[in-house]
């Protein structure tokens, strides 16, 4: 006897739908299961045993055979076993089999026929949606983020044995449903504030201008004037996150194993690797190949701290998607692409003791080992950075003095009325659609800096970026003189010497 089912396998961060075929003929008893599984697939046939059994009476008898379709594909990990188990129950006659072809089934069983979470149950529903299929089935600690997909009804069920009443009754159960609006909307856990900075004007300003339009920035500076902690206080000042992009970054999460059963993102991300990240950890790999850092980062933050203690080849990594938003991974069996559109803030010191520059001591450092330390972040790299900022020690009288600061919500203000001035300008533009926003004037200022500074046509673009970026923060379409001015002091002139 033949039953057909469906389930979702993920290939990167896309998700498609699977056919699950069961078919139960006469020889010795065996579970088979085809169809390019991996380990944890096939791992899956002791799972599905142990269910089977302490759900219903006795294991269908015989040979069975289990089809994971399309069969050229790989398909990995232990969301299959709820599809497995249902298609089996169909095939033994155990279940309504008209019924299981219009359903998708994701779900890790336990032996005593509980379901467990899965990875990817958002991906799993668009997928879903966009096969046609009317309804999935997922554990109940997955059906929040599953319904956030409108157009398929969504069941979260606790146990092998709903699922199999869920599918006898017709489906008689009401969908899970939530409120998207309301998921985006809720109290979050609060953002490190801005107003905990003490001194750094020059730092603060520079922050609010890369949020306002998305721009890369590099802090320099001596150990303890508050790189780290800048950093970790630019998602404060980012606007929230919309419906597309919650949906974009909870996928990506989701496929990645970091948000089971946490419902619709709603933060934008922030991620800080340590500097042993490797370059698969950095990008995405394995055999299968998961999200890495850069995609983990994606509508969000990256943040690289003690930037040249990284190695080379994985800064040298970061030079595509920084330019085109996204990253392609080419293996053997597949060639995937992963999102990566994210603002990088890197911090680093001058030199490996810290003191280079700095007034208040004697840098220990040789020139020498200070060019080989600066020599580890490549050009190419810092070319793709707009915002190179000093950050010196802070004063005494500054740390201690009480007057109020300027907090995130004022500044977050701010940004979002550049961002929604700036509209559809992208920071990753031509050179040439940068400088059309730039008064006469103030595209002499740059053709002269061109020459004198030597700017690539990739610094022209983004100097002129930066300078209508600081326009829309006063309210302006048009950049002026004055804000090329600015721009321009944030781009490096001798290398990664940023100090005075």
């Amino acid at each position: 006897m033949l039953a057909e089912t469906r389930t979702c396998a993920h290939e990167g961060v896309d998700t498609y739908v699977v056919c699950v075929e069961a078919r139960v003929t006469k020889g010795l008893p065996q579970l088979v299961i085809v169809g390019l599984p991996d380990a944890a697939v096939r791992e899956g046939r002791e799972r599905v045993r142990a269910a089977i059994r302490s759900t219903v009476e006795g294991f269908p008898l015989g040979r069975v055979v289990v089809n994971l379709s399309p069969a050229s594909r790989r398909k990995g990990g232990a969301s299959f076993d709820l599809a497995i188990a249902m298609a089996l129950l169909g095939a033994a006659g155990l279940c309504n089999r008209s019924m299981l072809a219009n359903v998708v089934f994701a779900g890790e069983l336990g032996l005593d026929g509980t379901l467990r979470s899965a990875a990817g149950a958002l991906p799993t529903a668009i997928a879903t949606r966009r096969a046609g299929v009317p309804r999935l089935v997922v554990a109940t600690a997955d059906a929040a983020e599953a319904a956030v997909c409108e157009g398929v009804d969504v069941f979260g069920v606790s146990t092998l044995g709903a699922a199999l009443a869920l599918v006898q009754s017709g489906f008689t159960d009401a969908p899970a449903r939530v409120d998207t609006r309301a998921l985006l909307d809720r109290e979050q856990a609060s953002h490190p504030e801005l107003a905990d900075v003490r001194g750094q004007p020059a730092a603060r300003r520079a922050l609010e201008i890369a949020a306002a339009g998305g721009h890369h920035a590099l802090l320099v500076g001596p150990p303890g004037g508050g790189k780290t902690m800048l950093a970790r206080r630019l998602s404060s000042i980012l606007p929230p996150l919309t419906i597309e992009e919650a949906i974009e970054t909870t996928s990506i999460y989701s496929i990645a194993g970091l948000n089971r059963g946490g419902g619709l993102m709603s933060m934008r991300p922030f991620r800080a690797p340590h500097h042993t990240t490797s370059g698969g950890g950095m990008t995405g790999g394995g055999s299968f190949p998961r999200p890495g850092e850069v995609s983990l980062a994606h509508n969000g933050v990256l943040f690289l701290d003690e930037l040249p203690e990284f190695s080379p080849a994985v800064l040298n990594q970061l030079r595509e998607p920084l330019e085109d938003g996204q990253l392609t991974v080419s293996r053997t069996a597949a060639r995937l692409t992963f999102p990566a559109c994210f603002m990088l803030v890197a911090a680093m010191n001058p030199c490996p003791c810290g003191m280079h520059g700095t007034t208040s001591s004697a840098c220990d450092c040789g020139d020498l080992i200070v060019q080989r330390y600066r020599a580890r972040v490549s050009g190419p790299l810092l070319d793709r950075i707009d915002l190179h900022v000093h950050v010196p020690r802070v004063g005494f009288h500054e740390l201690t003095c009480n007057d109020p600061l300027e907090d995130s919500a004022r500044a977050r203000a701010r940004v979002m009325d550049a961002r929604s001035l700036l509209g559809d300008l992208r920071r990753r533009g031509t050179a040439g659609a940068a400088v059309a926003f730039l008064s006469s004037p103030a595209q002499q200022l740059l053709a002269r800096a061109t020459e004198r500074l030597s700017l690539s046509a990739r610094g022209v673009g983004r100097t002129a970026g930066v300078a209508r970026t600081i326009a829309a923060l006063r309210g302006a379409s048009m950049a002026e003189r004055a804000d090329v001015a600015e721009a321009l002091q944030y781009r490096p002139l001798r290398g990664l010497d940023a100090t005075p």
